[in-house]
């Protein structure tokens, strides 16, 4: 890591003794199971990947949730943190990371009742909205036997070469299930009153305290806001914080919300920073450091938090996986070469949840370090790239890095392709970051841009270029209906853009994840343009705060009021042929959160639907045997996408064989993982 200035970020950047320990800054690496954890040769794919992070500036590194106890598994097969030969094999990810200067935590999870299999525990016999199956009860016993794993496991990982572990009490786990009425109806010592519910968690934090040594981090997770029924009161977080602090925690670290909680907390759409208010107010309660979290994914922000005094540290997750050098880059004065995290989901939790490996969207070589290894170019070559959408941008500086020379082709006088529609969906502005990220990345790398201006196979021909990739896109497909040109018509492309106006009542024919972009976009009132950055940033966070019912001041136990939606801007109809459930094919983790929206917004979501015809007073439907007519001003078409190959003819007919990446290979839903994913691995062919 390069030597900070001094003046850039000095909060961020300034190190912090933990008794023994020093930090180096105050940045920690959240935690994240990968899928690694369970791959073939996970451990050493897990060094590589945590030993990126560590040499790109993250101070303490939070490992991806191990259990400590056989039944404390989220899923039958998962790895758990139990037995010596278990720990041993985590011996080579401690020694990466000290290698490159960090520390690591190994973070202890319990499951509870988010146990997905048949022999989960849990306080009550309750099962969880979000698992499929009902824990047992536990007995004296288990929880004896469950407070001595923790401590083992810690002892375990400290004689491995961790620093530390974090323990997790937040988020809905176990420990959290005992904190709460919601989860906890036991009547002995270890339920009922308050004092006796957060027993658990204060007794796991003590015996692990007492097996381990002084230098040793002990990270409590704690829920600062749990954004459920039946949640914690301030008073009752605040007592747990200054008990876990009496039985040694190093630090506090912010949770929020449980997973069964149906209010966004990590997606993109959820201002950045907007809890951090509630570390501020637990750090002036206790002498613990305090750790702020979600939604923390800019230098600045982050260095922001720490000026006002919300929290001693800051810990941020999924930007890692988008950056690995986040931290270094900061403290080198290269924000503009940060590749953002832009809280998508999409190749991370939606991808952990299915058990797979997890990756980023912006960073496909995120968990894949050791496959995706961008090494120099043996022969340097002319590279064409027609497109300057994700697949095309990915594509021309990965090329570039390799030392080839690349020349970049796109019809529009700016690159971005679909995502400059994506950045103007209200809630999606964050993925203008990634075109800051590349477009910076051009410039450094020296690629030839030819914007404004179709390339021609000619062009391509007489370029003599060595390869050629078409990253060239979709193009909206058309509906073929009886009255399909009427003027009120127009495509999703068109109107996102501004392009095309649109009435007060609107017929949205497509319910795929760009059907669900165009309703966000037309049901988002607003109160014009803020007068500056700062107010816009507030003026959302308030919006967003009283759209979801969200009581940052603790006021009430669990942080959840009554939600506020503004007046509906116009009338929606959101349709699609399929019978299924409408947005049943979006996102596992962000999906409920757009049909929630939309809901609440008064869009009406029509499955299983016919189209007739467009007529002078609107669409005309059918739903089974009924025909009906929606009188609509406008209708806008979402109905899928066609691969844009204008080029791949002439190109072959020249002789030239061209590589299709993203879009222009398979259109589909529009998928920018793989798109990014493509064009990368097209330039490692190169």
């Amino acid at each position: 890591m390069p030597a900070a200035e001094p003046a850039r970020y000095p909060h961020l950047l300034a190190p912090l003794a933990l008794g023994e320990v020093v930090l180096r800054n105050r940045v920690v690496m959240g935690s994240m199971h990968t899928g690694l954890e369970e791959a073939p040769d996970g451990h050493r794919r897990l060094a590589a990947y945590y030993a990126e992070r560590a040499r790109g500036g993250a101070a303490l590194i939070v490992s991806g949730g191990l259990s400590p106890s056989p039944e404390g598994v989220q899923w039958a097969g998962m790895t758990a943190f139990c037995s010596d030969d278990e720990a041993e094999r985590h011996r080579p990810i401690t020694a990466a990371v000290h290698a490159e200067g960090g520390l690591i935590a190994l973070q202890l999870l319990h499951a509870g009742r988010y146990a997905h299999h048949a022999d989960g525990l849990a306080p009550s016999a309750l099962k969880s909205p979000v698992s499929p199956a009902t824990p047992r009860a536990m007995t004296e016993d288990d929880i004896e036997r469950t407070l001595d794993d923790y401590a083992a496991a810690a002892a375990r990982a400290e004689g491995v070469g961790y620093d530390g572990v974090e323990v997790m009490g937040s988020e809905g786990y176990l420990i959290h299930q005992f904190l709460s009425l919601r989860a906890n109806q036991r009547s002995d010592a270890w339920g009922g009153a308050y004092a006796n519910r957060m027993r658990f968690a204060v007794e796991a934090v003590r015996r692990t305290r007492g097996r381990t040594s002084a230098r040793f981090i002990i990270v409590y997770r704690l829920s600062m806001l749990d954004l459920v029924e039946g949640g914690s009161t301030w008073a009752e977080i605040v007592a747990l914080a200054r008990a876990v602090e009496a039985a040694g925690a190093t630090l506090v670290n912010t949770g929020i919300g449980w997973h069964e909680t149906r209010v966004p907390t990590i997606a993109t759409m959820v201002p950045r920073a907007l809890f951090a208010g509630v570390a501020r107010r637990l750090r002036g309660e206790i002498g613990l450091p305090v750790v702020a979290s979600n939604r923390i994914n800019d230098a600045a922000v982050a260095e922001a938090v720490l000026a006002a005094g919300d929290a001693d540290l800051v810990s941020m997750a999924r930007p890692f996986l988008a950056d690995p050098d986040f931290v270094a880059k900061a403290a080198a004065g290269r924000v503009a070469e940060i590749n953002t995290c832009i809280a998508c989901n999409q190749a991370c939790l939606d991808e952990s949840f299915a058990g797979r490996v997890s990756s980023c969207m912006v960073n496909p070589r995120a968990c894949r370090e050791t496959e995706i290894v961008v090494v120099p170019a043996r022969v340097r070559r002319r590279i064409a790239v027609v497109g300057a959408g994700p697949a095309g941008l990915a594509c021309a500086v990965t090329a570039a890095e390799r030392g080839h020379e690349v020349t970049l082709f796109d019809s529009e006088p700016h690159i971005g392709g679909q995502f400059n529609l994506a950045r103007l969906v209200p809630g999606k502005e964050e993925f203008g970051e990634t075109l800051r990220y590349f477009g910076r990345r051009l410039a450094l790398l020296g690629v030839e841009q030819r914007l404004g201006r179709a390339a021609t196979a000619a062009d391509l021909v007489a370029g003599r270029f060595a390869h050629v990739v078409l990253a060239t896109g979709v193009t909206p497909r058309l509906l073929d209906l009886p009255g399909a040109g009427d003027p009120k018509v127009a495509s999703y492309a068109d109107v996102i853009a501004g392009r095309r106006e649109v009435g007060a009542r609107v017929a949205i024919v497509g319910a795929g994840g760009i059907g669900f972009d165009v309703a966000e976009l037309l049901t988002h009132g607003g109160e014009g343009a803020a007068p500056d950055a700062a107010a816009a940033a507030s003026g959302e966070a308030a919006r967003f705060v009283a759209e979801w019912g969200i009581d940052l001041g603790s006021s009430v136990a669990g942080g959840l009021v009554p939600p506020v939606s503004s007046k509906p801007v116009r009338q929606l109809w959101l349709l699609q042929r399929k019978p299924e459930r409408v947005g049943a094919g979006l996102a596992r983790t962000t999906g409920w959160i757009r049909r929630t929206l939309l809901a609440r917004r008064g869009v009406q979501m029509l499955a299983g639907v016919d189209y007739e015809r467009v007529g002078p007073h609107g669409l005309h439907i059918r739903i089974g045997e009924q025909s009906r007519l929606l009188e609509v001003d406008s209708i806008v078409l979402c109905t899928g996408q066609e691969p844009l190959r204008v080029l791949e003819a002439p190109l072959r007919a020249a002789g030239t064989i061209p590589v299709l990446v993203g879009g222009a290979r398979h259109a589909g839903e529009l998928d920018a993982v793989r798109a990014i994913r493509e064009g990368t691995l097209a330039a490692m062919d190169f």
